[in-house]
């Protein structure tokens, strides 16, 4: 009987969107003609199907539930008639939701009780529930307890979690104190940890029998529905989960026994209403309950079944939530058997073949398949982590068909995992047990990845990277205005992007938020860190150490370009015309005597503007000493003297790495002829000098001839001290079309092209459009270069 037509104007409030492959559920709960509310930390790819958007931090139940309240105050014509979730993270919340409004659902100091495995255990062996014996770990000396009271083996395991994650068997007493130091060394790395009330850890012992699954509908106490699926033996001690079947091969008596027993569990915590997840073993002593989940079941769960019964979780956990009358007819036999398994490496790696035979997805008997992992990503198997690569489910007309078609249709999936190998990375270290390593050894896979997958990413999957953009504390308001990175991340984020600003002037608190962050790419705007210039190349060297791809030149390059005497002597090495210059490090050091007046004086290691003013030009001896004993002396920096070259500058930007890949940009002019017949013609500190300089982009009047010399000079520049991705290259023009590099600087090319976009389009829309492309062309470039370079991994 459908009764979708009964859900027809409602408004259910659904709480977290869940992984990718959750994403059907949402089309579904659409088509039933309900009003989606989505109560979520920010907008995700189900939008299509979300009638409105109430935005918190899930984590903070008191901040969503002030959210909610204050959508209705600004929607009074809206009112919630259910709220649910189907992710297991956000149970509590929703519980606080149903609480609060008055709405149906489990109350939360039920679902407190079951979402903390120890309390769960406690109440079971008060209310004469079978439960294993189990010890809470709160200190050292817990250890030793649960060591003389408890039978071996046990099971160690987070009170809060999911997903079987750090359940970790334990056969001997010598292994306890090693596997607690694991656990509670790594818990906090599970994505979904953010999310548990606390990371306690508890011990119980083992449970010796067969684990199945059981999936009811509960409402006003009653079970309107049941389903059990058999477990396939996990891969101990790590409790992976390895595949499934349904219906179960359990005698019918066990199945009752079963059932039974969770609804005795169920109605004896309280639970009334719900789409219940109950894992439990059958015993040769009886059944005895290991989980409960309140909420559909996740992986295969759903399509397990709708096909084997015809019956939707989806809807009817809908239905439950809203309130409307739930009838189910259970068919006496099942209308398909289902099997399926989940994909799973040995050992932690990088997945480098993934190959599925397009045969298999026109196979009748395939119900599902789902793939986690893509080829470049890291898979973490026990004790990294623990992870899938994803599932399949087939179907047959009973258990054993079911069983050959599983065997036949997984042939069309191979797939292959770059192992790690220790040794070549921790080098031959005394390592006492299997997971002392696990945390070094999860991190060095998760930074290889990173490079491995944008060698592997094309035109067709750019904006699929998640990108990050490095800067410092004031960038976020420049001047009253917005900000490069902000202005950067909001371009690239309506173009698609998924875009994250990094602050670098607290370098221990980026290097934990990169380490643990997914960002593919980062873009290197980072000019100053706590307002020091001479940090700058610190940005990049952190990139380097954490391996996260990213723009432009490396910190040996970022180094040398701001030791302009370093610079200087490069590029007289490499014959590139500069003025005639000489250096000081020492008062007492000889200057050399042919320089001819008036130089331009400055010190080194500093950005050019920063410390240059019209004063930096001298016309004597007498001025020259002044500024050197300045510089030397109070500065304590070393100086740079070169020649002033009295003529028009030109900026010229380059993009690319390598000879077959450099473009040179429409060059920049800057024409000093409307400067105050006074002021020496330069760029210098004083901004209101500055207004008088006349910028043409692209240059006016320039000959062919003297571009194309500027341009060769520029690009002899930027190869001999090493740019990469982009740079600018800055050269003036004596009187008589001489050209002389006087500064290269491999800061990421904001400025010009800005400017770039609004010289070649005429509105402002167009404009940003235009600077997206050329700063799309920027992370074309980066990942062509990380494809060239040969990466040493650790991996066999």
């Amino acid at each position: 009987m459908n009764q979708s037509n009964s859900l027809q104007g409602k408004t259910l409030l659904v709480v977290h969107t869940g992984f990718e492959h959750k994403k059907f559920i949402f089309p579904k709960l659409k088509r039933l003609g309900l009003t989606i509310i989505v109560l979520h930390k920010e907008k995700t790819s189900i939008s299509p199907y979300v009638d409105h958007w109430i935005f918190a931090d899930l984590n903070n139940h008191k901040e969503c539930i002030a959210a909610i309240k204050g959508f209705l105050k600004e929607h009074p014509n809206i009112k919630i008639d259910g709220v649910i979730t189907y992710w297991e993270e956000s149970t509590l919340l929703v519980s606080r939701v149903a609480d609060t409004f008055n709405l149906i659902g489990i109350p939360y100091n039920v679902t407190i009780k079951i979402r903390n495995k120890y309390n769960f255990r406690e109440f079971c062996i008060h209310n004469g529930i079978k439960a294993p014996k189990h010890i809470i770990i709160n200190k050292e000396s817990d250890i030793e307890t649960a060591k003389e009271t408890l039978n071996f083996p046990v099971v160690i395991k987070p009170v809060f979690g999911s997903s079987s994650a750090f359940v970790i068997k334990v056969n001997t007493n010598n292994e306890i104190n090693d596997v607690y130091t694991y656990i509670k060394s790594n818990v906090s790395s599970h994505p979904d940890s953010a999310e548990w009330d606390d990371l306690s850890i508890m011990i119980e012992e083992y449970i010796d029998g067969d684990e199945v699954d059981i999936d009811m509908l509960l409402q006003n106490g009653k079970v309107k529905f049941w389903s059990i699926s058999d477990n396939y033996q996990t891969s101990e001690p790590f409790f992976v989960e390895t595949g499934q079947a349904i219906p179960s091969s359990l005698p019918e008596s066990s199945q009752r026994e079963l059932v039974e027993m969770a609804e005795e569990t169920l109605e004896k915590l309280g639970v009334q209403n719900g789409c219940i997840h109950f894992e439990a073993k059958s015993t040769n002593k009886g059944p005895v309950p290991i989980e409960v989940n309140l909420r559909m079941g996740g992986d295969e769960v759903y399509t397990f079944v709708k096909n084997a019964w015809g019956v939707d979780l989806v809807e009817n956990a809908a239905r439950i939530a809203l309130g409307v009358y739930l009838k189910i007819h259970k068919p006496k036999d099942p209308k398909k058997y289902l099997t399926g398994k989940y994909f799973l490496s040995d050992n932690s790696g990088i997945l480098s073949q993934l190959d599925i035979d397009e045969k298999l997805r026109t196979n009748k008997y395939l119900s599902e398949v789902h793939m986690d992992k893509e080829i470049g990503d890291v898979v973490l198997a026990p004790p990294e982590g623990f992870e899938f690569i994803g599932w399949i489910t087939v179907f047959g007309d009973n258990a054993i068909d079911a069983e050959d078609n599983l065997t036949q249709l997984t042939k069309h999936i191979h797939y292959s995992i770059a192992k790690f190998d220790s040794e070549s990375t921790i080098g031959k270290t005394s390592r006492k047990n299997r997971f002392s390593t696990a945390s070094l050894k999860k991190d060095i896979l998760i930074r290889a990845a990173k490079l491995e997958n944008i060698k592997r990413i094309n035109v067709s999957t750019l904006r699929k990277l998640k990108i990050g953009i490095s800067c410092n504390g004031c960038d976020i308001v420049n001047n009253g205005g917005i900000s490069d990175g902000v202005y950067l991340k909001k371009l690239l984020e309506e173009i698609g992007y998924k875009v994250k600003l990094y602050n670098f002037d607290n370098l221990s608190n980026v290097f934990n938020e990169l380490k643990n962050s997914n960002t593919d790419l980062m873009i290197n705007l980072t000019q100053k860190i706590n307002n020091s210039v001479d940090q700058q190349p610190n940005a990049a060297a952190l990139l380097e150490m954490l391996q996260i791809p990213y723009t432009g030149s490396d910190p040996y390059t970022l180094a040398l370009t701001m030791d302009k005497i370093r610079t200087k002597k490069l590029m007289a090495y490499h014959q590139i015309p500069t003025p005639n210059w000489d250096y000081i490090y020492d008062r007492e050091d000889d200057i050399r005597n042919d320089l001819q007046f008036p130089l331009i004086v400055k010190p080194n290691n500093s950005n050019l503007w920063d410390n240059v003013t019209q004063d930096s030009i001298v016309n004597n001896d007498i001025e020259l000493n002044h500024k050197l004993d300045y510089i030397v002396n109070k500065m304590g920096k070393p100086a740079l003297i070169e020649e002033y070259i009295e003529g028009e500058e030109y900026d010229v930007s380059i993009l690319g790495t390598e000879e077959e890949d450099l473009e040179v940009l429409p060059l920049v002019q800057s024409s000093f002829a409307n400067m105050p017949k006074s002021a020496w013609h330069i760029y210098s500190n004083d901004t209101d000098l500055n207004k008088n300089i006349n910028v043409f982009q692209p240059a006016k009047k320039l000959s062919k001839k003297l571009e194309s010399l500027i341009t060769e000079i520029s690009l002899d520049t930027y190869l001999s001290i090493g740019c990469r991705d982009y740079g600018r290259v800055e050269i003036r023009v004596d009187c008589d079309n001489n050209p002389y590099v006087i500064d290269i600087n491999p800061d990421f090319p904001f400025e010009t092209l800005k400017d770039l976009a609004a010289s070649n389009t005429k509105n402002k829309k167009n404009n940003s459009q235009y600077f997206s492309k050329l700063i799309e062309q920027i992370i074309d470039l980066t990942i062509n270069r990380y494809k060239k370079v040969p990466y040493i991994t650790s991996f066999k």
